[in-house]
């Protein structure tokens, strides 16, 4: 096993000296990442809008272009990559052992046409076709993998140590979860443990979610529900509502109060339910409003049921915007 603290520099990550490349991938229902990393740091480094048209195997064929797109950069051949790591929304269905996505953001045959999504795919082809390209692949749950790289590197760790209870929340396109219960990361059958943006926390018969379900948390809180929620108000995404606040918008701040004890009570829910020490919070929505967000959140958790709750904080991610980036390479090292 290599030394995690010899993965850090000030710029970023990199490998310790000798050691072969790896691939990393991060894919949201937003955007896939793809990098390589050596000794040398980030070789090459592509981003693109996640592919959702065409045959359900259109999601594996972006990632091998552009993994053999960024080894041609970085002057390698995909023949010498030690390993791939992919960390990826979910959740995940398992086909002959390989895991495929069912992810709501992606899928669009999971929720319907009322969804918008341009497939028809109750699945995406993954893992099998990745392991046509490279020999050792590792599919986690993109929160799953935030979870590794916070308690490697992140907020989830304490004196140098990680944490034995702990949780990652993403706030994002949808909402993810990462859980760590008496040292052990939790998987569950399929490697779905943690799909807490699934719970039903409060009533609502009207916000679709990506899934099939209606007025779940990710129905009724992620990045794309507070487009399609309150776009009819003037907010035509997280952007254009936390602006309308920052202006003394009452509406906008009641959105965002309501926003906020949607995810207080998911975020209550898994402190009592797992009896955490803390929970590091990261993605787009979150971390752009952190500041405003984070006190929210720990008024939904600070003072309810003391014998649970004291003694778990809820912190800002520690790898900030990188925590993707860093998810991944924490699969492969």
């Amino acid at each position: 096993m290599m030394d995690m603290k010899q993965l850090l520099v000030i710029d970023g990550f990199h490998l310790p000296p000798g050691a072969a490349p790896v691939a990393t991938v991060d894919i949201g229902g937003t955007k896939v990442a793809l990098s390589i990393v050596d000794a040398q740091g980030v070789r090459a480094q592509l981003v693109e809008p996640t592919v959702k048209q065409g045959q359900h195997d259109a999601l594996a064929l972006q990632i091998i272009r552009l993994l053999r797109q960024s080894c041609q950069a970085a002057g390698i051949s995909t023949s010498d990559l030690a390993a791939l790591g992919v960390a990826s929304c979910g959740p995940f269905v398992l086909n002959h052992g390989m895991v495929e996505l069912a992810a709501p953001n992606i899928c669009g045959g999971l929720a319907g046409q009322a969804r918008g999504l341009p497939n028809d795919w109750t699945t995406a082809l993954l893992e099998a076709p990745l392991r046509q390209v490279v020999a050792r692949v590792r599919v986690e749950n993109d929160a799953i993998a935030a979870l590794e790289a916070e308690r490697r590197w992140g907020a989830l760790q304490r004196q140098g140590q990680p944490l034995a209870n702990c949780a990652y929340v993403t706030w994002s396109t949808g909402i993810g979860v990462g859980l760590c219960v008496d040292g052990h990361l939790l998987h569950g059958k399929n490697g779905n443990a943690g799909h807490a943006g699934h719970l039903f926390v409060s009533d609502n018969n009207d916000a679709l979610c990506g899934c099939g379900n209606v007025g779940d948390v990710e129905s009724l809180v992620a990045g794309n529900a507070i487009a399609r929620r309150f776009a009819a108000l003037g907010y035509a995404d997280a952007a254009v509502l936390f602006l309308a606040a920052e202006a003394a918008d009452t509406r906008a701040i009641a959105i965002i109060d309501d926003l906020c004890r949607v995810m207080g009570r998911t975020l209550y829910n898994l402190v009592v339910t797992l009896d955490l020490q803390r929970i590091s919070i990261g993605g787009s929505v979150f971390w752009q409003h952190r500041e405003l967000l984070l006190p929210k959140l720990r008024s939904h958790i600070s003072g309810k049921l003391p014998s649970l709750t004291e003694g778990c904080d809820l912190v800002a991610a520690g790898l900030g915007e990188r925590v993707g980036d860093f998810g991944a390479l924490a699969l492969v090292v």
